[in-house]
């Protein structure tokens, strides 16, 4: 194979964007061959903006049966990754999900199994993972230049949204349409940069608040305090309810500090590191000797089309996945985790229980303003579409 047959599934503002860089031909040994969406108005759109060679079809299903296309882009609505992932994959598909991987962690172990099962190219859209900024960040954290991390901050808040946002679509901010609320659709970049950098945290305490600021019924305002196996903490803060709002990710460690804003990465960088200054500085008041370090950053991010090349490599050439589609587990379980500590008023260790989390999901699920389509098994969004 030289080049890979790649169908969309979901044409709505994700699903189409994907759709017009690959029928552009933004992707090298790319070709988009074709479409499906239940929603015909956009099937419509896709023959006259893609091209009349394009298949177009009704469902998933008869796209992955078609043998139109080697790989699929899932650009549904978060419950339906999975289980849309898990058919492509025992149809022999290779396969990229939009984020998040999916709403539970439980549902999302059993889509990673499949997919290590198949042999199958799995990624996820996770394209802050190409931004040069977390990169070099990363490369500063992992090579040991800050020395063992100590805390860890992010402030994200500049996810503001307004009334109007949320009544576009009636799925919108729902437990059933959704799953959640900021953490669930802004924030799986976010908390994936959290650990993909840092690592994982050993137990989570989280405040989320429930339409605080919008009439809406999931949060739309977190706080959340973590803590790691080596005694390290961190705050991340969101909300959708603030402006202006502020992005400051500020990680502490043992050689100094680097705090990325307006991207921009600075190395507050301790020449001797604070511990051996600690236990050898006899002089009372003092601290070690800090340099302010402009850290130079190579590079573009290549975004959503630097994704979609780097998996296309994979399949054709073997290259190594920048956001492996197995990864998704790990934001993922953060933010569940989150929400069960607000849903319990506790502590949650990780890894936690995954029945108990899906049964207080279950019943805010019960309880939503918007139900599923029970005959098409299908979330719709404002335009109708998967």
């Amino acid at each position: 194979m030289d080049k890979v047959r790649i169908g969309v599934v979901g044409i709505g503002n994700m699903g189409s964007a994907h759709a017009k860089y690959l029928a552009a031909g933004d992707v090298p040994n790319a070709e988009l061959t074709a479409v499906c969406d239940i929603n015909p108005k956009r099937l419509e759109w896709a023959r006259d903006n893609l091209g009349e060679h394009i298949k177009l079809f009704e469902n998933a299903e008869a796209m992955f049966e078609s043998k139109a296309v080697d790989a699929v882009i899932i650009a549904t609505p978060h419950y339906d990754h999975p289980p849309l992932a898990i058919s492509a994959f025992k149809r022999g598909l290779h396969v990229l999900i939009e984020k998040p991987a999916g709403v539970y962690t439980k549902q999302v172990r059993e889509m990673n199994e499949v997919a290590e099962k198949s042999g199958k190219v799995f990624g996820i859209m996770y394209n802050q993972r190409t931004n040069p900024v977390y990169q070099k960040l990363r490369d500063l954290v992992k090579s040991g230049e800050l020395g063992e991390i100590k805390r860890i901050n992010w402030i994200i808040t500049n996810w503001y949204r307004s009334q109007s946002y949320y009544d576009s679509g009636g799925w919108r901010a729902t437990w059933a349409g959704e799953g959640g609320g900021v953490l669930i659709n802004q924030c799986p970049h976010n908390l994936d940069l959290w650990q993909w950098i840092c690592g994982m945290p050993r137990r989570v305490r989280a405040f989320c608040h429930y339409g605080k600021y919008h009439d809406i019924e999931v949060e739309d305002d977190v706080t959340a305090y973590m803590e790691y196996e080596n005694g390290a903490t961190g705050v991340f803060i969101t909300t959708t309810g603030e402006a202006p709002g502020t992005n400051r990710f500020e990680i502490a460690g043992d050689r100094g500090k680097i705090v990325v804003e307006e991207g921009k990465l600075t190395f507050w960088r301790l020449r001797v590191s604070e511990r051996q200054f600690n236990r050898e500085y006899k002089g009372g008041f003092g601290s070690p000797e800090c340099w302010k370090c402009e850290i130079p950053v190579h590079g573009v991010e290549t975004a959503h089309r630097g994704i979609t090349t780097n998996w296309v490599n994979a399949i054709l050439k073997g290259t190594p996945l920048l956001a492996p589609g197995v990864e998704g587990i790990y934001g993922l379980t953060i933010s569940n985790a989150m929400h069960l500590s607000s849903w319990l008023d506790d502590w949650v260790e990780i890894p936690f229980d995954e029945d108990l989390f899906y049964q207080k999901l279950k019943e805010r699920i019960d309880s939503s303003k918007f139900k599923k389509d029970k005959k098409e098994d299908k979330i719709l969004d404002v335009e109708g579409t998967y």
